[in-house]
């Protein structure tokens, strides 16, 4: 299972404020200041795509196929697939989940935003100047200002 592991890993967006989509790149984005109100740690849901039950399945029916003989190597196949689609989805979610911070900032017209990101090199404390920059599809993240 741990090649299902790198596998899935390797599949999970980024949400950091420093990496940008290939859609994304060379896209206008509209930006505005504003200054910290306040941070605080979350945690951001792995990916829980149908990807890690299906190979999870197929590893588990791979497993079980190799027990037994006739109608019990049968059942081994079958109960060995469910088994790894339920670990397989389980996997992915672990493997893809993040460490994210939401930044709550108020903007220079008085507005008050919160953003959540994927925790990166960037770190934020109430009082700091940024820059919220959104995305025409309404994707926002917090920089440094």
């Amino acid at each position: 299972m741990s090649g299902l592991t790198v596998l899935l890993g390797g599949c999970a967006s980024s949400m950091s404020s420093d990496t940008y989509s290939r859609g994304s790149s060379m896209q206008m984005q509209n930006v505005q200041y504003g200054t910290v109100e306040s941070v605080r740690g979350v945690r951001i849901e792995g990916t829980k795509s149908p990807l890690g039950a299906i190979g999870g399945a197929i590893v588990g029916g791979l497993l079980g196929s190799t027990v037994g003989g006739g109608r019990g190597k049968d059942l081994a196949t079958v109960g060995g697939a469910i088994a790894g689609g339920v670990a397989g989805s389980a996997i992915e979610e672990g493997a893809t989940q993040q460490n994210g911070v939401e930044i709550t900032v108020r903007l220079d017209n008085g507005r008050i935003v919160s953003i959540v990101q994927a925790v990166d090199n960037q770190r934020f404390a109430p009082g700091q100047r940024v820059q919220v920059i959104t995305a025409p599809n309404g994707v926002s993240r917090v920089t440094g200002g």
